[in-house]
C-alpha cells in the first residue's frame, strides 16, 4: 500500500493561468507560496517555499473564476512529476500537486468556504478528474451572503 497525499495552505503569487486542452477541457495552473518560520542564531528568519499547483474541468475553472494573486487557499492533491523537452530539446522534470480539492481561506473573497473535491480517482495516464461533488449546497454569490457559521474557521 502507499500513499500520495499533499495538504498545503498558502497565497497565490499570480492569477491562475487558463488553458485548454485539444479536446477542450480547461486546464488552470498557478503557485501558492508557503512560509516557515525558523530560528537561526538566537533570530526569526522565514523560509518561503513555492509550489506548483495544477487543477482539471470544473475546478479548473473555478480556480479561473474565483481565485486571485494573494488569495489564501487550501489545497489537497497528489504528487506528480513529468518529463517535457524544452525548446532547446533538453529533457526536464517539472513536480506539481495535481489539486482534488481546493477551498478559499479569504474572508474578503466574494466565495470563502468554496469547496469541489474530486470524486473518482485520477488515473495514472491522464491526470484529468472526471466527475466532481461540491461539498457546500449553495454557492455564495457575494460576501454579504455569507455569515460566520458558513466558514470552516
Amino acid at each position: 500500500m502507499s500513499v500520495n497525499k499533499v495538504i498545503l495552505v498558502g497565497r497565490l503569487g499570480a492569477d491562475p493561468e487558463i488553458r485548454y486542452t485539444l479536446d477542450g477541457r480547461p486546464v488552470a495552473s498557478f503557485r501558492i507560496a508557503t512560509n516557515e518560520v525558523i530560528v537561526r542564531n538566537g533570530e526569526k528568519e522565514t523560509l518561503t517555499e513555492w509550489h506548483r499547483i495544477v487543477a482539471f474541468g470544473r475546478l479548473a475553472e473555478i480556480c479561473g473564476e474565483y481565485l486571485n494573486k494573494g488569495t489564501q487557499v487550501y489545497i489537497e492533491g497528489k504528487l506528480r512529476t513529468r518529463k517535457y523537452e524544452d525548446r532547446q530539446g533538453i529533457t526536464r522534470y517539472v513536480t506539481e500537486v495535481v489539486a482534488v480539492n481546493m477551498q478559499i481561506l479569504d474572508r474578503k473573497g466574494s466565495s470563502s468556504g468554496y469547496t469541489s473535491t474530486v470524486k473518482e480517482e485520477i488515473p495514472a495516464a491522464s491526470p484529468e478528474p472526471s466527475s466532481h461533488e461540491f461539498s457546500s449546497s449553495q454557492e455564495p454569490t457575494s460576501p454579504e451572503d455569507l455569515i460566520d457559521e458558513d466558514l470552516p474557521f
